[in-house]
């Protein structure tokens, strides 16, 4: 099959691509041929003109072509996403329980064949991301398609400045479909109730990735005092205290506006006469909490991401350690440690050895009890490693070795 427009890679670098990951850098690029605009269908071929995949190309980004077809008779056409669409939804409807649950990702990008689209579903409303311009070019065609496949009372855009940056996109957060949602708006996640702000919170509103973690979290922390550090909306906390019936839940976030959207879910939940709130630097606090002498059954530890490129992952694992180290000093001998990352280029294996610093600095064994990841409507793609970013691990932490 001839096309206009084709993307030869250099020797030696098909590889990846026959085995389906979704992103060609521009290093590995030999030539361009057909003078393909921002967002048009090329073929990508290998060296010698051997065909491999369809994608959509981008001149700006690093990213020079997303991949989402490798059938060669296969257009990249309107039909063709809204079937991968089809497909994502279908996904959510076997492996959640939406009696329990109403808020959900019901696409995620790379995970669902979809490279630079994101779908959050929060009730009757969705929140959409688009992280890439090829994508953004068909913005009004996937609109479509998710308001007639959904039917949801409103659609809102929502993008990251510095990936609008990357990819030089032109959009404009706010309301594109239907009507605006309440501010706050109440959500279902494990039977309890959220008040979230789809248009000024952060992220896409809340942290979905985290539903079955909080709820795994809450099934350990009975008659316990719990310490839920960067708790934004109250998730682990509120959760903890109305599932898993702790004794008490001191919630600390620098944030003002999260703290009060927390204090406004723990009374929601009828939970705030055990629930402290407490606005601070997590660090600080934490340092002052040890010189205190305070200690804590369990402690929750689910900071914003820390490292943003490849550049940074040292300077992360060395603030995770220092977090981790604090957490551990005011965790009574036997407590919990719940420990989260949600920095996709900090991998597993380095979260774990990080782990075994914080064990040998403070002369204290950490046993993992689990190590979790994000919940299945937030899918890995085994073609794309990056797919996978979130790590929980629930650890006990025993006592001080004698010296």
């Amino acid at each position: 099959m001839s096309h206009k427009a084709v993307v030869r890679l250099k020797p030696r670098r098909a590889s990846p691509f026959l085995n389906r990951h979704p992103w060609v850098f521009a290093g590995a690029i030999d030539r361009v041929s057909g003078n393909p605009q921002p967002g048009d269908e090329v073929l990508l071929q290998t060296h010698d003109a051997q065909f491999v995949a369809r994608g959509l190309f981008n001149p700006h980004s690093s990213i020079r072509v997303r991949l989402y077809a490798w059938e060669e008779d296969q257009p990249l056409d309107d039909a063709f996403f809204q079937t991968r669409l089809k497909d994502a939804l279908a996904l959510r409807q076997t492996v959640l329980d939406r009696s329990q649950t109403d808020s959900y990702r019901l696409v995620f990008s790379e995970s669902d064949g979809l490279s630079g689209l994101t779908v959050d579903r929060y009730g009757d409303w969705l929140i959409v991301q688009l992280t890439s311009l090829a994508l953004a070019t068909r913005q009004e065609s996937l609109l479509d398609a998710l308001q007639e496949l959904v039917q949801p009372r409103g659609i809102i855009l929502k993008s990251d400045p510095a990936l609008r940056d990357l990819e030089q996109l032109e959009l404009e957060n706010g309301l594109v479909r239907g009507e605006a949602p309440p501010q706050p708006l109440c959500i279902r996640e494990n039977d309890l109730r959220f008040q979230v702000d789809l248009l000024e919170g952060q992220k896409t509103g809340y942290f979905l990735d985290q539903r079955d973690n909080r709820l795994a979290v809450s099934r350990l922390v009975h008659g316990q005092r719990v310490l839920d550090a960067f708790c934004y909306a109250g998730g682990f906390g509120v959760t903890a205290a109305r599932r898993g019936s702790a004794a008490s839940v001191t919630c600390v976030d620098s944030s003002d506006a999260a703290l009060k959207l927390a204090e406004a879910n723990a009374t929601v939940n009828e939970v705030r006469d055990r629930m402290q709130f407490v606005r601070s630097d997590v660090f600080r606090y934490l340092e002052d909490a040890k010189t205190r002498g305070e200690q804590f059954d369990v402690v929750i530890l689910d900071p914003p991401k820390m490292a943003r490129s490849r550049s940074s992952v040292e300077n992360a694992l060395r603030g995770y350690h220092g977090l981790n180290v604090l957490g551990t000093s005011v965790l009574k001998p036997g407590g919990l440690l719940v420990t989260c990352s949600c920095s996709g280029l900090v991998s597993r294996e380095q979260f774990t050895q990080m782990l075994a610093e914080v064990a040998t600095t403070t002369h204290r064994p950490v046993q993992i009890l689990e190590a979790r990841g994000h919940a299945p409507d937030h899918p890995v793609s085994p073609n794309c490693p990056e797919t996978e970013y979130l790590k929980c691990f629930i650890c006990r932490v025993g006592s001080a070795a004698v010296r």
